[in-house]
Protein backbone atom coordinates (compact mmCIF):
# COMPACT_ATOMS: atom_id res chain seq x y z
CA UNK A 1 0.00 0.00 0.00
CA UNK A 2 2.39 2.16 1.12
CA UNK A 3 4.56 1.53 -1.86
CA UNK A 4 1.56 1.72 -4.25
CA UNK A 5 1.02 5.20 -2.71
CA UNK A 6 4.18 7.11 -2.64
CA UNK A 7 5.79 4.72 -5.60
CA UNK A 8 6.06 7.81 -8.35
CA UNK A 9 7.17 10.24 -5.02
CA UNK A 10 10.16 8.13 -4.70
CA UNK A 11 10.47 7.91 -8.38
CA UNK A 12 9.84 11.43 -8.85
CA UNK A 13 12.80 11.92 -5.48
CA UNK A 14 15.73 10.00 -7.44
CA UNK A 15 15.49 11.77 -10.49
CA UNK A 16 14.81 15.65 -9.18
CA UNK A 17 17.74 14.94 -6.91
CA UNK A 18 20.11 13.41 -10.02
CA UNK A 19 18.70 16.42 -11.67
CA UNK A 20 20.12 18.67 -9.17
CA UNK A 21 23.73 16.90 -8.77
CA UNK A 22 24.28 17.33 -12.39
CA UNK A 23 22.84 21.19 -12.63
CA UNK A 24 24.48 22.40 -9.87
CA UNK A 25 26.46 19.81 -7.76
CA UNK A 26 26.22 18.65 -4.43
CA UNK A 27 25.66 22.19 -2.93
CA UNK A 28 22.01 21.90 -5.64
CA UNK A 29 21.26 18.63 -4.03
CA UNK A 30 21.13 20.15 -0.65
CA UNK A 31 19.27 22.50 -1.52
CA UNK A 32 16.61 20.78 -3.09
CA UNK A 33 16.23 18.41 -0.31
CA UNK A 34 15.96 21.21 1.47
CA UNK A 35 13.00 22.82 -0.70
CA UNK A 36 11.77 19.43 -0.46
CA UNK A 37 11.42 19.35 3.26
CA UNK A 38 10.40 23.00 3.19
CA UNK A 39 6.98 22.45 0.95
CA UNK A 40 6.13 19.25 2.92
CA UNK A 41 5.99 20.51 6.32
CA UNK A 42 4.58 24.00 4.91
CA UNK A 43 1.60 21.74 3.43
CA UNK A 44 0.96 19.00 5.28
CA UNK A 45 -2.15 20.58 6.68
CA UNK A 46 -3.12 21.17 2.60
CA UNK A 47 -3.26 17.25 2.32
CA UNK A 48 -5.24 16.68 5.14
CA UNK A 49 -8.02 19.30 3.67
CA UNK A 50 -7.70 17.76 0.24
CA UNK A 51 -7.92 14.35 1.81
CA UNK A 52 -11.66 15.75 2.89
CA UNK A 53 -12.33 16.54 -0.37
CA UNK A 54 -10.62 14.04 -2.28
CA UNK A 55 -12.79 10.87 -0.48
CA UNK A 56 -16.01 12.09 -2.74
CA UNK A 57 -14.68 11.69 -5.79
CA UNK A 58 -14.34 8.44 -7.35
CA UNK A 59 -10.97 6.21 -8.64
CA UNK A 60 -11.23 7.59 -11.75
CA UNK A 61 -10.85 11.76 -10.26
CA UNK A 62 -8.55 10.70 -7.94
CA UNK A 63 -5.94 9.46 -10.49
CA UNK A 64 -6.46 12.79 -12.58
CA UNK A 65 -5.98 14.57 -9.41
CA UNK A 66 -2.49 12.66 -9.03
CA UNK A 67 -1.51 12.91 -12.75
CA UNK A 68 -3.00 16.01 -14.55
CA UNK A 69 -3.17 17.27 -10.51
CA UNK A 70 0.14 16.99 -10.29
CA UNK A 71 1.36 18.62 -13.55
CA UNK A 72 -0.64 21.77 -12.80
CA UNK A 73 1.05 21.61 -8.87
CA UNK A 74 4.26 21.32 -10.43
CA UNK A 75 4.54 23.02 -13.62
CA UNK A 76 1.79 25.60 -12.93
CA UNK A 77 2.88 26.63 -9.18
CA UNK A 78 6.00 25.87 -8.64
CA UNK A 79 7.70 26.84 -11.73
CA UNK A 80 5.85 28.84 -14.45
CA UNK A 81 3.80 30.96 -11.87
CA UNK A 82 6.84 32.68 -10.21
CA UNK A 83 7.46 33.58 -13.73
CA UNK A 84 4.16 34.96 -14.49
CA UNK A 85 4.93 36.62 -11.10
CA UNK A 86 7.64 38.96 -12.82
CA UNK A 87 6.18 39.00 -16.22
CA UNK A 88 2.98 41.21 -14.61
CA UNK A 89 4.94 42.93 -11.92
CA UNK A 90 7.72 44.46 -14.09
CA UNK A 91 5.66 44.18 -17.51
CA UNK A 92 7.72 42.15 -19.24
CA UNK A 93 6.23 39.37 -21.63
CA UNK A 94 7.32 36.08 -20.14
CA UNK A 95 9.70 35.41 -22.67
CA UNK A 96 11.90 37.80 -21.14
CA UNK A 97 10.98 36.95 -17.90
CA UNK A 98 12.35 33.75 -18.37
CA UNK A 99 15.37 35.10 -19.65
CA UNK A 100 15.79 37.75 -16.41
CA UNK A 101 14.93 34.64 -14.06
CA UNK A 102 17.99 32.37 -15.76
CA UNK A 103 20.59 35.48 -16.06
CA UNK A 104 19.81 37.91 -13.81
CA UNK A 105 18.37 36.03 -10.31
CA UNK A 106 18.96 38.76 -7.85
CA UNK A 107 16.56 41.25 -10.23
CA UNK A 108 14.02 38.35 -10.45
CA UNK A 109 14.26 37.76 -6.76
CA UNK A 110 13.71 41.41 -6.17
CA UNK A 111 11.06 41.34 -8.39
CA UNK A 112 8.93 38.81 -7.28
CA UNK A 113 9.38 39.88 -3.23
CA UNK A 114 8.11 43.38 -4.88
CA UNK A 115 4.80 41.21 -5.75
CA UNK A 116 4.41 39.50 -2.73
CA UNK A 117 1.67 42.20 -0.87
CA UNK A 118 -0.43 40.88 -4.01
CA UNK A 119 0.06 37.20 -3.51
CA UNK A 120 -0.58 37.31 0.10
CA UNK A 121 -3.45 39.13 0.07
CA UNK A 122 -4.66 36.75 -2.78
CA UNK A 123 -3.72 34.00 -1.07
CA UNK A 124 -4.68 34.99 2.87
CA UNK A 125 -8.19 35.96 1.27
CA UNK A 126 -9.00 32.46 -0.02
CA UNK A 127 -7.73 30.94 3.02
CA UNK A 128 -9.71 33.16 5.34
CA UNK A 129 -12.49 32.16 3.44
CA UNK A 130 -11.82 28.16 3.52
CA UNK A 131 -11.16 28.67 7.50
CA UNK A 132 -14.31 30.78 8.03
CA UNK A 133 -17.19 28.66 6.20
CA UNK A 134 -15.59 25.53 8.62
CA UNK A 135 -15.65 27.10 11.96
CA UNK A 136 -19.07 28.78 11.41
CA UNK A 137 -20.80 25.46 10.39
CA UNK A 138 -22.49 23.83 12.97
CA UNK A 139 -20.97 20.13 12.86
CA UNK A 140 -21.93 17.02 14.95
CA UNK A 141 -18.36 16.52 16.11
CA UNK A 142 -16.66 19.44 17.70
CA UNK A 143 -13.12 19.26 18.82
CA UNK A 144 -12.62 22.94 20.53
CA UNK A 145 -16.46 23.33 22.35
CA UNK A 146 -15.64 26.15 24.00
CA UNK A 147 -14.94 28.00 20.75
CA UNK A 148 -16.44 26.22 18.15
CA UNK A 149 -20.37 25.81 19.84
CA UNK A 150 -20.47 29.79 20.19
CA UNK A 151 -18.94 30.19 16.16
CA UNK A 152 -21.64 28.02 14.88
CA UNK A 153 -24.41 30.04 16.45
CA UNK A 154 -23.45 33.07 14.74
CA UNK A 155 -22.40 31.22 11.91
CA UNK A 156 -26.22 31.17 11.40
CA UNK A 157 -26.25 34.85 10.45
CA UNK A 158 -25.93 34.99 6.00
CA UNK A 159 -22.73 35.96 4.73
CA UNK A 160 -21.22 36.48 8.03
CA UNK A 161 -18.00 35.15 6.84
CA UNK A 162 -17.39 37.29 4.00
CA UNK A 163 -18.21 40.24 6.15
CA UNK A 164 -15.46 39.50 8.03
CA UNK A 165 -13.18 38.34 5.37
CA UNK A 166 -13.77 42.19 4.02
CA UNK A 167 -13.41 43.81 7.28
CA UNK A 168 -10.18 41.86 8.05
CA UNK A 169 -9.24 43.00 4.71
CA UNK A 170 -9.70 46.91 4.90
CA UNK A 171 -7.92 47.07 8.19
CA UNK A 172 -4.59 45.22 6.65
CA UNK A 173 -4.76 47.49 3.18
CA UNK A 174 -5.05 50.07 5.83
CA UNK A 175 -2.37 48.92 8.40
CA UNK A 176 0.11 46.46 6.72
CA UNK A 177 -0.07 47.68 3.13
CA UNK A 178 -0.08 51.29 4.41
CA UNK A 179 3.00 50.86 5.81
CA UNK A 180 4.81 48.35 3.11
CA UNK A 181 6.80 51.61 2.04
CA UNK A 182 8.05 54.42 2.93
CA UNK A 183 7.41 56.68 0.26
CA UNK A 184 3.97 58.70 0.46
CA UNK A 185 3.38 57.78 -3.02
CA UNK A 186 3.88 54.46 -2.60
CA UNK A 187 1.12 53.87 0.33
CA UNK A 188 -1.80 54.54 -1.98
CA UNK A 189 -0.82 52.31 -4.54
CA UNK A 190 0.38 49.16 -2.12
CA UNK A 191 -2.91 49.65 -0.43
CA UNK A 192 -4.64 49.70 -3.63
CA UNK A 193 -2.79 46.77 -4.99
CA UNK A 194 -4.18 44.47 -1.83
CA UNK A 195 -7.47 45.70 -2.08
CA UNK A 196 -7.47 44.07 -5.28
CA UNK A 197 -5.96 41.48 -4.61
CA UNK A 198 -7.72 40.36 -1.38
CA UNK A 199 -10.73 40.88 -3.43
CA UNK A 200 -10.17 38.89 -6.61
CA UNK A 201 -9.13 35.83 -3.89
CA UNK A 202 -12.70 36.32 -2.23
CA UNK A 203 -13.87 35.86 -5.29
CA UNK A 204 -12.26 33.36 -6.64
CA UNK A 205 -13.19 31.40 -3.58
CA UNK A 206 -16.87 31.97 -3.72
CA UNK A 207 -17.00 31.44 -7.18
CA UNK A 208 -15.34 28.02 -7.44
CA UNK A 209 -16.12 26.62 -4.46
CA UNK A 210 -19.96 28.08 -5.23
CA UNK A 211 -19.87 26.44 -8.20
CA UNK A 212 -18.40 22.68 -6.78
CA UNK A 213 -21.00 22.99 -3.71
CA UNK A 214 -23.97 23.21 -5.76
CA UNK A 215 -22.81 20.47 -8.16
CA UNK A 216 -22.34 18.13 -5.07
CA UNK A 217 -25.37 18.94 -3.92
CA UNK A 218 -27.46 18.32 -6.91
CA UNK A 219 -25.62 15.47 -7.45
CA UNK A 220 -26.44 14.07 -3.69
CA UNK A 221 -30.08 14.98 -4.91
CA UNK A 222 -29.66 13.08 -7.70
CA UNK A 223 -28.57 10.06 -6.08
CA UNK A 224 -31.23 10.35 -3.13
CA UNK A 225 -34.05 10.46 -6.38
CA UNK A 226 -32.58 7.38 -8.37
CA UNK A 227 -32.79 5.32 -5.13
CA UNK A 228 -35.96 6.17 -4.68
CA UNK A 229 -37.19 5.67 -8.09
CA UNK A 230 -35.13 3.73 -10.14
CA UNK A 231 -37.76 2.25 -12.29
CA UNK A 232 -38.96 5.59 -13.34
CA UNK A 233 -35.31 6.88 -13.76
CA UNK A 234 -33.84 4.27 -16.06
CA UNK A 235 -37.67 4.93 -17.96
CA UNK A 236 -37.24 8.96 -18.42
CA UNK A 237 -33.22 8.79 -19.26
CA UNK A 238 -32.40 10.38 -15.64
CA UNK A 239 -29.83 7.44 -15.01
CA UNK A 240 -27.54 9.36 -17.76
CA UNK A 241 -28.21 12.86 -16.52
CA UNK A 242 -26.84 11.68 -13.30
CA UNK A 243 -23.72 10.52 -15.01
CA UNK A 244 -23.55 13.85 -16.61
CA UNK A 245 -23.89 15.58 -13.09
CA UNK A 246 -21.35 13.51 -11.43
CA UNK A 247 -18.95 14.58 -13.95
CA UNK A 248 -19.62 18.25 -13.28
CA UNK A 249 -19.61 17.86 -9.56
CA UNK A 250 -16.15 15.87 -9.84
CA UNK A 251 -14.54 18.70 -12.40
CA UNK A 252 -15.76 21.84 -10.32
CA UNK A 253 -14.47 19.80 -6.92
CA UNK A 254 -11.39 19.41 -8.88
CA UNK A 255 -11.23 22.63 -9.92
CA UNK A 256 -11.81 23.31 -6.43
CA UNK A 257 -8.84 21.37 -5.45
CA UNK A 258 -6.45 22.92 -7.48
CA UNK A 259 -7.40 26.62 -6.79
CA UNK A 260 -6.87 25.77 -2.92
CA UNK A 261 -3.64 23.74 -3.27
CA UNK A 262 -2.65 27.08 -5.41
CA UNK A 263 -2.95 29.29 -2.40
CA UNK A 264 -1.34 26.80 -0.53
CA UNK A 265 1.98 26.96 -2.41
CA UNK A 266 1.98 30.95 -2.22
CA UNK A 267 3.95 30.78 1.09
CA UNK A 268 6.01 27.92 -0.30
CA UNK A 269 7.04 29.21 -3.31
CA UNK A 270 7.88 33.01 -1.32
CA UNK A 271 9.75 31.05 1.30
CA UNK A 272 11.76 29.02 -0.99
CA UNK A 273 13.60 32.37 -2.40
CA UNK A 274 14.98 32.89 1.17
CA UNK A 275 17.10 29.82 -0.13
CA UNK A 276 17.48 29.70 -2.75
CA UNK A 277 16.61 32.57 -6.05
CA UNK A 278 17.67 30.01 -8.69
CA UNK A 279 14.02 29.01 -10.35
CA UNK A 280 15.58 25.52 -11.59
CA UNK A 281 17.00 24.42 -8.38
CA UNK A 282 13.22 25.99 -7.01
CA UNK A 283 10.99 24.07 -9.33
CA UNK A 284 13.08 20.90 -8.56
CA UNK A 285 12.46 21.07 -4.81
CA UNK A 286 9.34 22.01 -4.35
CA UNK A 287 8.26 19.87 -7.38
CA UNK A 288 9.75 17.16 -5.13
CA UNK A 289 7.50 18.10 -1.66
CA UNK A 290 4.40 18.80 -4.18
CA UNK A 291 4.41 14.83 -4.94
CA UNK A 292 4.68 13.61 -1.46
CA UNK A 293 1.81 16.35 -0.62
CA UNK A 294 -0.69 14.78 -3.00
CA UNK A 295 0.43 10.96 -2.64
CA UNK A 296 0.07 11.73 1.68
CA UNK A 297 -3.35 13.22 0.52
CA UNK A 298 -4.81 9.59 -1.44
CA UNK A 299 -2.90 7.79 1.27
CA UNK A 300 -5.56 9.43 3.88
CA UNK A 301 -8.26 9.03 1.82
CA UNK A 302 -7.35 5.10 1.10
CA UNK A 303 -6.38 4.52 4.97
CA UNK A 304 -9.54 6.15 6.02
CA UNK A 305 -7.80 8.30 8.17
CA UNK A 306 -9.57 11.46 8.65
CA UNK A 307 -13.06 8.90 9.67
CA UNK A 308 -10.48 7.37 12.55
CA UNK A 309 -8.98 10.87 13.89
CA UNK A 310 -12.00 13.08 13.20
CA UNK A 311 -10.40 15.60 14.82
CA UNK A 312 -7.76 15.65 12.26
CA UNK A 313 -9.72 18.15 9.59
CA UNK A 314 -10.27 20.61 12.34
CA UNK A 315 -6.51 20.73 13.01
CA UNK A 316 -5.61 21.23 9.38
CA UNK A 317 -8.87 23.68 8.97
CA UNK A 318 -6.92 25.92 11.96
CA UNK A 319 -3.85 25.49 10.34
CA UNK A 320 -5.56 27.21 7.28
CA UNK A 321 -6.74 30.35 9.77
CA UNK A 322 -3.05 30.88 10.96
CA UNK A 323 -1.43 31.01 7.60
CA UNK A 324 -4.01 33.07 6.03
CA UNK A 325 -3.16 35.62 8.81
CA UNK A 326 0.72 34.76 8.47
CA UNK A 327 0.36 35.50 4.84
CA UNK A 328 -1.71 38.78 5.83
CA UNK A 329 0.84 40.20 8.37
CA UNK A 330 3.90 39.13 5.88
CA UNK A 331 2.67 42.16 4.04
CA UNK A 332 5.03 44.64 5.99
CA UNK A 333 6.88 41.95 8.68
CA UNK A 334 8.87 39.45 7.89
CA UNK A 335 7.78 36.22 9.10
CA UNK A 336 10.58 32.37 9.12
CA UNK A 337 9.46 29.98 7.14
CA UNK A 338 9.94 27.81 10.08
CA UNK A 339 7.76 29.49 12.00
CA UNK A 340 4.94 28.98 9.44
CA UNK A 341 5.75 25.37 9.18
CA UNK A 342 5.39 24.82 12.71
CA UNK A 343 1.93 26.49 13.42
CA UNK A 344 0.76 23.62 10.94
CA UNK A 345 2.55 21.06 12.49
CA UNK A 346 1.76 22.02 16.17
CA UNK A 347 -1.90 22.28 15.32
CA UNK A 348 -2.65 19.48 13.18
CA UNK A 349 -0.52 17.18 15.70
CA UNK A 350 -2.47 18.51 18.59
CA UNK A 351 -5.82 17.20 16.73
CA UNK A 352 -4.17 13.94 16.10
CA UNK A 353 -3.31 13.51 20.11
CA UNK A 354 -7.50 14.74 20.38
CA UNK A 355 -8.41 12.24 18.12
CA UNK A 356 -6.08 9.49 19.66
CA UNK A 357 -7.44 10.39 23.09
CA UNK A 358 -11.10 10.23 21.85
CA UNK A 359 -10.53 7.37 20.63
CA UNK A 360 -9.12 5.76 23.78
CA UNK A 361 -11.69 6.82 25.65
CA UNK A 362 -14.39 5.79 23.45
CA UNK A 363 -12.73 1.77 23.74
CA UNK A 364 -12.89 2.11 27.21
CA UNK A 365 -16.45 3.14 27.12
CA UNK A 366 -17.55 0.30 25.42
CA UNK A 367 -15.38 -2.10 27.23
CA UNK A 368 -16.70 -1.07 30.65
CA UNK A 369 -20.41 -1.39 28.94
CA UNK A 370 -19.39 -4.92 26.99
CA UNK A 371 -18.43 -6.03 30.81
CA UNK A 372 -21.26 -4.65 32.26
CA UNK A 373 -23.76 -6.62 29.34
CA UNK A 374 -22.28 -9.50 30.28
CA UNK A 375 -22.04 -8.76 34.39
CA UNK A 376 -26.04 -8.41 34.20
CA UNK A 377 -26.54 -11.98 31.63
CA UNK A 378 -24.67 -13.60 34.36
CA UNK A 379 -27.02 -12.31 36.83
CA UNK A 380 -29.82 -13.16 34.58
CA UNK A 381 -29.20 -16.50 34.82
CA UNK A 382 -28.07 -17.27 38.16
Amino acid sequence: MLLKTFGWSFVVTAIGLAAAVLYGGWTAFGIVAILSVLEISLSFDNAVVNAGILKKMNAFWQKIFLTVGVLVAVFGMRLVFPVVIVAVTAKKNPIDAVNLALTDKDQYQQLVTDAHPAIAAFGGMFLLMIFLDFIFEDRDIQWLHWIERPLARLGKVDMLSVCISLIVLLITSMTFAAHAHQHGGAHIDKAQTVLVSGVAGLITYLIVGGLSGFFEDRLEQEEEREHEEEEAARRTGKNRSAVALAGKAAFFMFLYLEVLDASFSFDGVIGAFAITNDIVLMALGLGIGAMYVRSLTVYLVRQGTLDEYVYLEHGAHYAIGALSVILLVTIQYEINEVITGLVGVVLIGWSFWSSVRRNRALAATEGKDVTSDKGAEVSSGV
